[in-house]
């Protein structure tokens, strides 16, 4: 446990002194692993899906507020769509526009949940978003949460019906746009996953919100629990085919990165509790105070000796 205090408290060191190259080098990297995600899944202009834009426009993410990374994926979500039909960029640019007004007007300093969120999925580990965000955000990180869900599922549908969304035929335009809308919005499988997202991240930033000991550890188990109960009762309910396996194992490795985030973010001892209390002219104030665990670091001195000038010297003498 020592040696696990002591690499958090180097880390921590570290990224106080270079944060300033850390923060544009991580938002680079996740600028660039989501544009290629998105051009990957639905990479139907091939100029926009080339590599370059991509890193040309990680670079620009890199030196530019976080959302404005979510941004550029809604541009080049809305380009493949309009590449495969007009439909399709119509309903995509639609559904964008309305996701990114809601998210800007109730909770815009959260883009980087926004970017996650698929990038979780496309990993297989959306579990996690939940667990951690309950744990570090709040109930407001519900809706960039959703938006995300939203964006994938939209990637998801749009390349699985690619034949059908790209023919040209007058005739078919309306029934195919209404089949678009019908299918896009009312995706049962999105719903729900919203639904319980929603519901898991709330129940976790309420229990780790409690005065108890290991509120974040009973957070985090009651998350696991309440996600996996939530997809199974959902399924029945309405109807979604659920794979109980890979919502179990997933739910498992969001427990492994919920436990590492509340290592590094919190790592209290409560074994050295302490209780006090004191006055003013209007309160009594009864504070429980638990003490985080830390280790102190001592930082290496080297000492140059020069092995001339001891020669030197000694043959002087």
């Amino acid at each position: 446990m020592t040696t696990l205090l002591e690499m958090k408290q180097h880390l921590k060191i570290f990224y106080s002194r270079y944060d300033i190259y850390l923060i544009p080098a991580l938002k680079f990297i996740l600028a660039f692993f989501a544009f290629i995600m998105i051009n990957g899944q639905i990479g139907f202009m091939e100029r926009v899906a080339s590599p370059a834009i991509s890193l040309l426009l990680a670079l620009l993410c890199a030196l530019l507020p976080v959302n404005l990374m979510a941004v550029f994926g809604g541009v080049l979500i809305c380009a493949h769509a309009f590449a495969l039909s007009l439909e399709t960029f119509a309903v995509t640019a639609g559904m964008l526009f309305i996701m990114y007004a809601v998210y800007f007007r109730v909770a815009p300093k959260h883009g980087y949940v926004l970017v996650l969120t698929p990038v979780a999925f496309f990993l297989k580990i959306p579990y996690v978003m939940p667990l951690v965000l309950g744990l570090i955000g709040g109930p407001v990180c519900a809706v960039p949460l959703a938006c995300g869900t939203m964006c994938y599922y939209l990637m998801y549908y749009i390349k699985n019906n690619e034949k059908m969304l790209s023919s040209s035929e007058a005739e078919q335009m309306s029934v195919r746009l209404m089949y678009l809308v019908e299918n896009v919005l009312n995706n049962k499988n999105m719903l729900l996953t919203i639904l319980v997202f929603a519901v898991t991240l709330t129940i976790v930033y309420a229990i780790r919100r409690m005065r108890i000991d290991y509120c974040w550890y009973v957070a985090i188990c009651t998350g696991a629990v309440l996600n996996v109960v939530l997809y199974l009762i959902g399924g029945l309910v309405m109807g979604v085919s659920v794979s109980i396996g890979s919502v179990v194992l997933g739910t498992m490795g969001g427990v492994l990165v919920a436990l590492v985030v509340e290592f590094f973010v919190l790592s209290v001892d409560y074994s050295r509790t302490e209780y006090t209390q004191f006055e003013d002219d209007e309160y009594y104030y009864y504070v429980k105070a638990v003490p985080k665990m830390s280790v102190a670091v001592s930082e290496k001195k080297v000492k140059k000796i020069n092995s001339r000038s001891r020669s030197g010297k000694k043959r002087r003498q």
